[in-house]
């Protein structure tokens, strides 16, 4: 029995998210098991680092399973490709594939992960990007979205950040950077706003949410002062909008 870990990168868009659900629909998970059976005739279960929502992406996420292959050779890179070669063409790829030790688990293992936002700023419509960012069409203040984003950095009770069906034991997290950054994204004048988020786990949602307060920062409409009383007050209902899922991508899982 073999214990193989995999890197994975998807296009969230067309999945009800990562996690495997009884009424069959289409999920990443259901999607790579169902490409380990077609390769092994073994069906067997997919354990990841972080569950992502409908419509998210990821370019790092983390999954192992066990796989009893018998006295036949195999090493990543066949392991790899053959997977790839029944999950096509689906917007679904394993980056690579490695064997580790059976004590290697791909949540409980990590030790930090690295999360990316994307909002693309500009009046026009996506046209290439459609469904991989968050269009905003108003001007934002990149500036004050940062520095009010260093308030959020730290050791806190982040319910205010925190989907009402989090099932998570407690709201406390640590948040190790949280940068926001602006790039050139056309000849135009177009910006892509970058939000960039490293802990060691994450509340269900809280990267959404936290990146709704801050457009509202952006915006104008709030200020650090308001951000911080958000934070203190507890309240999901204080914490402004969700941003949507398609600007959210998991980027990296660190063990």
């Amino acid at each position: 029995m073999q214990r193989w870990k995999l890197t994975i990168e998807y296009k969230g868009t067309d999945y009800c998210g990562w996690q495997r659900q009884e009424d069959g629909v289409s999920t990443v998970q259901l999607a790579i098991e169902d490409s380990i059976d077609k390769f092994c005739q073994q069906r067997l279960t997919l354990h990841v680092a972080g569950r992502t929502d409908a419509g998210v992406h990821a370019r790092g996420q983390v999954a192992h399973f066990d796989l009893d292959y018998g006295n036949r050779a195999l090493d990543g890179y066949d392991l790899s490709k053959a997977l790839n070669a029944h999950l096509r063409p689906q917007p679904i790829s394993i980056i690579r594939a490695e064997p580790v030790t059976p004590d290697f688990h791909a949540r409980f293992s990590a030790c930090n992960k690295l999360y990316h936002y994307r909002i693309i700023n500009r009046a026009s419509f996506l046209g290439l990007d459609r469904d991989l960012a968050w269009h905003f069409k108003k001007p934002l203040d990149v500036k004050a979205m940062h520095e009010a984003a260093q308030i959020l950095v730290g050791h806190h009770d982040f319910s205010t950040f925190r989907d009402s069906q989090c099932q998570a034991k407690s709201p406390e997290r640590t948040l190790d950077r949280l940068d926001v950054i602006a790039l050139d994204y056309d000849s135009c004048g177009g910006r892509e706003i970058r939000i960039e988020a490293e802990a060691r786990s994450f509340l269900h949602h809280q990267m959404r949410n936290m990146t709704g307060a801050l457009a509202l920062v952006g915006e104008g409409k709030w200020t650090k002062k308001t951000l911080k009383e958000a934070l203190e007050e507890r309240t999901r209902t204080s914490g402004g909008p969700t941003a949507p899922a398609e600007g959210l991508y998991l980027m990296r899982v660190d063990y």
